[in-house]
């Protein structure tokens, strides 16, 4: 009889065994925190959304044990997501000041600015449009308001009263422009907000007299599809530069940013408030590297951290 109650209770002991090896083994593995492996959430502002789906998209297919998932927001709602502690890396024109540092710092948040690119804001027209060169100052008094019709520009323009479209209300785009020009926050009344870059392209594409406001990555990128189309459908504006020769006009292409006679360029940071050496970093760490650089490049904006040649093509 003992015999028979000590093999019972060898073979529950036994079972209560397997049965806690089965349980731990259907526990989802979770992957480290590393530079090249785990599981982490970024925000991108919306302006910056095809070049940061691109560098994502590189970056975990390259590093397979990596998974990084990209949301977009406005500026003002990225900010205030990052300020809050609801993200740890934010792709954005924006970067924090130095009070905003110290304030960050006394709690014991350290953030880090790393410039990875540099962008710029395009000014798109329909393609009826034929006046598509404006001087840095023409542009200074449409946004102030002084100019609100297209007869002040070209007299013989019958296209009536300018729309200004842009993206979102709270965008960095909008933010650029009132910075620049010292606006106030209530903009002129033929200033629209819509949702997206994309549905700028749309209104300005139907609408002959409107001038939209778009990040030039949105259609930089000759190779991509939705890029290209998206060009296909407008025309962009040349501006003259704000300091050299006002009838010298200049499009938001690569020479042109990089030596920044386009007036219109910003910069485009990766910001990081991570307390460890993770996923994150090393996702910033490979976008300013020569691989992460070289999509910047394809894409049609100017790397940061990485030498830029410039081949002058001369006409014969």
């Amino acid at each position: 009889m003992r015999n028979i109650r000590t093999g019972a209770l060898a073979g529950a002991v036994l079972f209560v065994f397997l049965f806690l090896i089965t349980c731990r083994n259907k526990t989802p593995y979770v992957m480290p925190d590393s530079p090249t492996s785990g599981n982490i959430r970024i925000l991108g502002d919306e302006s910056f959304q095809p070049i940061v789906e691109a560098e994502v998209s590189a970056f975990t297919s390259l590093y397979t044990n990596a998974r990084i998932t990209p949301s977009f927001k406005p500026e003002k709602e990225l900010i205030a997501d990052f300020l809050n502690d609801s993200v740890d890396v934010v792709v954005t024109a924006w970067a924090p000041s130095d009070e905003m540092k110290e304030v960050l710092l006394a709690s014991q948040v350290v953030t880090k600015t790393v410039v990875v690119a540099y962008d710029a804001l395009a000014l798109v027209l329909n393609k009826t449009n034929l006046d598509s060169l404006f001087t840095y100052d023409e542009v200074k008094a449409i946004f102030s308001g002084k100019t609100g019709n297209w007869n002040q520009i070209n007299p013989k323009s019958k296209l009536g009263e300018i729309s200004v479209i842009f993206d979102n209300d709270k965008s960095a785009n909008i933010r650029y422009f009132r910075e620049k020009f010292s606006l106030p926050d209530q903009l002129p009344p033929r200033f629209f907000a819509v949702k997206s870059n994309p549905e700028v392209v749309n209104y300005v594409a139907q609408t002959p007299g409107a001038i939209g406001i778009i990040s030039v990555n949105w259609i930089s990128d000759s190779d991509d599809k939705e890029s290209a189309g998206f060009a296909d459908r407008i025309r962009t504006a040349a501006i003259s530069s704000e300091f050299l020769d006002k009838n010298s006009f200049y499009k938001p292409v690569q020479g042109s940013i990089y030596d920044k006679s386009y007036p219109f360029v910003r910069e485009f940071n990766i910001v990081s408030r991570e307390t460890v050496y993770g996923l994150g970093s090393g996702f910033i760490a490979w976008v300013s590297g020569e691989q992460g650089q070289r999509i910047i490049l394809k894409s049609g904006l100017v790397p940061a951290t990485m030498p830029v040649r410039l081949v002058r093509l001369n006409k014969k």
